[in-house]
């Protein structure tokens, strides 16, 4: 099926991946984000490989695999929205059971799987959020998983750092609604010390991508 609708984040926005597709119009706003190789024409732009944007009623051209996220700009009231996010969705803490998540005011959405590449939603709702630091990702045992966060509501950054340290920064993307920051891992699937920070309570999207020989957690 070339289109297919994801429902993860319902009720708050309307997620679909797109594959194989050589003209899909897109009414309104939407955040695109392309997951393959080859580029996604945007007239004569060109939306290269995990890239992501803002478009608006227009016609988005070969289209391999990419992520459409729909309905992100509906919200003039976005207390409402998070306090009703935080209603719907668990704690990442109670979730995940990671010692730097306790008490941390981070909520996620179910996660979904398509082939090796997971994607979940997560509100963000304290400013700072204080995630914590980390460079591991014990869940995927085979070296190579990578991964990048998609800016979905609010404002935040993605910060790296020399040491398990936020006074070792050196390097700090702003990400504003359509942004994905630049890919952080080696050819070996090695990471900094990193996390994601927030400028205003927010919502992400992250984008897990599973090397050759994993298995999605079960």
């Amino acid at each position: 099926m070339p289109t297919r609708i994801l429902d993860f984040a319902e009720p708050f926005f309307t997620v679909s991946i797109v594959t194989g597709e050589t003209t899909v119009s897109v009414g309104g706003k939407a955040i695109l984000l392309n997951l393959a190789e080859k580029p996604v024409r945007i007239f004569d732009q060109m939306l290269e490989h995990l890239q992501s944007t803002v478009i608006a009623d227009v016609d988005i051209r070969d289209v391999d695999k990419a992520i459409l996220i729909e309905r992100f700009d509906d919200y003039p009231d976005t207390d409402a929205l998070f306090d009703q996010v935080k209603r719907t969705w668990p704690s990442a803490y109670d979730v995940r059971q990671e010692e730097r998540l306790r008490g941390v005011s981070h909520y996620m959405s179910p996660k979904v799987w398509i082939g090796r590449i997971g994607l979940t939603m997560y509100h963000s709702g304290s400013v700072p959020l204080n995630v914590g630091l980390h460079r591991d990702h014990p869940f995927c045992p085979v070296p190579g998983f990578r991964e990048v966060h998609t800016q979905v509501v609010g404002f935040g950054k993605m910060q790296q750092c020399r040491e398990k340290d936020p006074s070792t920064l050196y390097l700090e993307e702003p990400m504003a609604p359509g942004t994905t920051h630049r890919p952080m891992y080696d050819a070996e699937g090695n990471y900094p010390w990193h996390q994601f920070e927030t400028i205003t309570p927010s919502i992400f999207m992250a984008v897990e991508m599973l090397p050759e020989g994993a298995q999605p957690p079960a």
